[in-house]
């Protein structure tokens, strides 16, 4: 069964920093590109930053040169490494994994929650 296992969400005034970690099955963290979303109530998941197997980076430009994304090979986990946080980087942060042709997985979330 593939199990995709966010953590590391919290409170934190802004200008802070927190690391989610994302742990993965090795089925998909082996595969599939690995992407962290944020969601709030009633929107869409919008993509933050994306890592794929050979560590190709994608980042949207709300988390470029903020936040940093990376694979640990030896524990099958990704990390999202945010700096400087700001009130509307307020969400819940997702994990999906992807890859053309593949099924689609998502965790459940961790709420990242910033005070101003």
């Amino acid at each position: 069964q593939v199990q995709l296992v966010e953590s590391g969400g919290g409170l934190v005034q802004a200008g802070g920093s927190l690391t989610l970690s994302c742990a993965a099955s090795e089925s998909v963290f082996s595969r599939d590109t690995i992407g962290w979303y944020r969601q709030l109530p009633g929107n869409l998941p919008e993509l933050v930053a994306s890592i794929s197997r050979t560590g190709s980076t994608t980042y949207a430009d709300s988390a470029k040169g903020r936040f940093t994304i990376s694979r640990d090979t030896a524990k099958n986990t990704v990390h999202l490494q945010m700096n400087t946080l700001k009130p509307e980087d307020t969400a819940v942060y997702r994990c999906k994994s992807s890859s053309m042709g593949r099924p689609v997985y998502w965790g459940q979330g961790t709420q990242v929650t910033v005070s101003s």
